[in-house]
């Protein structure tokens, strides 16, 4: 039997969906947003893209140069990067709509020679609105000008809305048609602070794709943070409902709560059908951004954490070991697990510790090359009984 013989999967099968998802890292920049991580150096960033591209993420968001003179070279010498290595990622940027900011994204492209996208954004919610004093004119007008000035400097477009999901429709329809009758080769629909519910995302993208783009065959972009936890099921539903990219940082780190983890993203598109390529690259990213940027990986965070793919749990290990001893490792690797720990590198783990059982000891004495008799599995099972954690090496060794 095969494992999608042993497997009922009610998730269904695959969508019958030949798009290819696109992705968007924002680690760089809306990761960057984060009041508790530590931005990190060019040459950490220039080795951060290259592992990127090697992942199969289609884009880049470089920082916002209009943040200062830091930001502005940065994201010069990332461009550099890209153009030197032939790096197989399209770079963007994150800038207001203000003449001074698109200039410098015009100035960079023009510098460097390849294109550089312009994530020109702008407040839409009734809210931010209200906020700033501004009226829908006033922010037609900005959208028109900003795109028409980016048109003239060849600079592609990309028009974002500003807290789209909290959004009125005749506003969001006024910006975005503005924004494509002027040149806009793209809009991105920005989940800012984290409100939007599935259902939600599934509502705005059929107005998006009904009202506004149906005349206007653009690439949709979705943004998303992690306020209420729904990041990743709000990306997943946006991909779904018609969006073509998908925004994400690695690790989720980002403003407040972070933004959806473009990690975790690709594992799901991944086992959903829709495969990137070779993740086995996945972890040393995810440490590598984490060493550089000072944060840690939860012991629990999925597929990545220390623990995603280890058990302590005697009934656990038991199944477990029972198809290693049968000589099948994908058997192995699916009993207690939703994810295969071999697509990121990864091997399923047993522990010794206060809920173990007699395979957790057998099948360390195995795979520590100790014949596995009575006498050694009890001594050890004892000393895991008596503990409150999981045993070091250097406390079952001493045990036996």
């Amino acid at each position: 039997m095969t494992l999608d013989d042993l497997i009922n999967d009610w998730n269904g099968p695959a969508p019958n969906d030949a798009r290819v998802p696109l992705l968007n890292d924002e680690t760089l920049r809306d990761g960057l947003q984060s009041p508790s991580v530590r931005d990190p150096d060019i040459a950490a960033k220039r080795d951060l893209t290259h592992r990127l591209a090697r992942l199969g993420v289609d884009a880049l968001n470089l920082g916002i140069p209009g943040a200062g003179p830091k930001a502005l070279a940065a994201v010069k010498a990332l461009m550099v990067e890209i153009r030197d290595h032939r790096l197989p990622i399209s770079p963007n940027v994150a800038v207001r709509t203000l003449e001074a900011d698109l200039l410098q994204v015009a100035e960079v492209q023009q510098r460097v020679g390849i294109p550089l996208e312009a994530g020109a954004f702008l407040g839409s919610s009734p809210i931010r609105m209200d906020v700033e004093g501004w009226d829908l004119a006033y922010l037609v007008d900005h959208a028109r000008k900003a795109v028409a000035f980016c048109r003239l400097q060849q600079v592609p477009v990309m028009m974002v809305t500003e807290d789209t999901t909290r959004a009125r429709p005749e506003v969001l329809k006024a910006l975005y048609t503005a924004a494509l009758e002027e040149g806009a080769q793209a809009i991105c629909l920005s989940d800012t602070c984290g409100h939007a519910t599935p259902d939600g995302v599934r509502r705005l993208l059929r107005f998006i794709k009904d009202e506004v783009v149906k005349s206007h065959p653009v690439r949709i972009d979705w943004h998303g943070h992690n306020d209420r936890g729904l990041g990743m099921a709000n990306a997943l539903a946006a991909f779904e409902a018609g969006a073509d990219r998908l925004h994400g940082s690695i690790l989720g780190i980002g403003e407040r709560c972070g933004n959806v983890a473009l990690d975790q993203l690709m594992i799901n598109l991944h086992l959903m059908g829709h495969a990137k390529g070779d993740l086995s690259g996945l972890p040393a990213l995810a440490g590598r951004v984490a060493e550089l940027c000072e944060v840690e990986i939860p012991a629990n965070y999925p597929v990545l954490g220390r623990d995603a793919f280890r058990t302590g749990t005697g009934v656990h290990a038991a199944a477990i070991v029972k198809a290693l001893h049968r000589g099948d490792v994908d058997l192995a690797d699916a009993v207690y697990s939703g994810v295969p720990a071999a697509l990121v590198g990864r091997r399923q783990e047993i522990e010794i510790g206060p809920m173990a059982g007699h395979s957790n000891v057998i099948y360390w004495l195995e795979m520590n090359g100790y014949d596995p008799n009575g006498e050694r599995v009890e001594r050890i099972l004892r000393a895991a009984k008596n503990s409150t954690r999981i045993l070091t090496e250097a406390e079952i060794r001493a045990a036996l």
